[in-house]
């Protein structure tokens, strides 16, 4: 009765490695209790056996181990996990063509510091480092930098 619980333990824990290795990409509860059960097999197995016997398990239970994990890896699973593409494109790139310093402008928002205006007939997020703006003012740009629109009154 003892070898089928060694056994039973010893399989569980290695049916969680390979889970955990496999479909559970990361180190999670489940590779966390596939080791654990692995562990109360061999030690029930120095607890019931000699010494000579329960070396054998935990040799054997070691190698599994092992030869599921090296599975996991070589098999290619990570690679649906992983990411492959990167993204080269940023945010409004495009944002200031066409904006000049010295440009005028109408806000069509209360600008405090950030609000709304329109130059040309584009609407265009812009900034006051001079304060608060009401809405309707004639404004100039007074800084283009760093995909931001600085304005002044």
């Amino acid at each position: 009765m003892t070898w089928v619980i060694i056994i039973g333990l010893l399989l569980i824990g290695l049916a969680l490695v390979l889970l955990e290795v496999i479909f559970v990409p990361g180190t999670t509860l489940v590779g966390v209790l596939g080791f654990l059960f692995s562990g109360l097999g061999i030690f029930f197995a120095f607890q019931n056996y000699a010494s000579q016997t329960a070396l054998i398990v935990l040799g054997a239970t070691v190698l599994a181990n092992v030869v599921v994990i090296f599975y996991g890896f070589k098999s290619g699973v990570w690679k649906r996990f992983s990411l492959k593409d990167t993204i080269s494109n940023r945010t409004y790139d495009d944002r200031l063509v066409g904006l000049q310093v010295g440009q005028r402008g109408k806000t069509l928002s209360d600008i405090k510091p950030y609000g709304k205006a329109e130059f040309g007939d584009k609407i265009y997020e812009v900034k006051s480092n001079s304060g608060f703006i009401s809405a309707g003012v004639e404004v100039e740009i007074h800084q283009l930098e760093n995909n931001r629109i600085i304005i002044k009154q």
